[in-house]
């Protein structure tokens, strides 16, 4: 990888893996060839070409089960095994209620085995 484009200054037919999947494409394996820089140098994406790209795999019944399995098991809290409507956050490990606690305690909030 050599060349580095300013932001909205990369030719059109390299694209970020989220332009690709926008088009239902994936790199399909091949290195980036080129990178946008912006903000000074601190932020980053990788391109990749567009002719080289390969369609999107298709979603098969195994796959969808287990992409259902994975988001249940981000959704359940394993304080309180409660399934969420939300991903549980991976800072405190635990749905909101549980890390607030009894009287909402907040972040002195002890999840100890005993309060389970």
């Amino acid at each position: 990888m050599t060349d580095v484009y300013a932001y909205h200054h990369a030719p059109r037919h390299l694209l970020t893996r989220r332009q690709l999947r926008a088009k239902a494409l994936r790199p399909g394996g091949q290195e980036p060839v080129a990178e946008i820089r912006w903000w000074g140098g601190q932020r980053v994406a990788y391109l990749y070409d567009v002719d080289r790209a390969l369609p999107v795999r298709e979603m098969t019944p195994g796959r969808a089960r287990a992409l259902a399995a994975a988001m249940l098991a981000r959704r359940t809290c394993p304080g309180c095994r409660a399934v969420r409507d939300y991903c549980i956050s991976r800072r405190h490990g635990l749905c909101q209620p549980c890390v607030d606690g009894p009287g909402h305690a907040g972040d002195d909030f002890d999840p100890s085995p005993a309060w389970r």
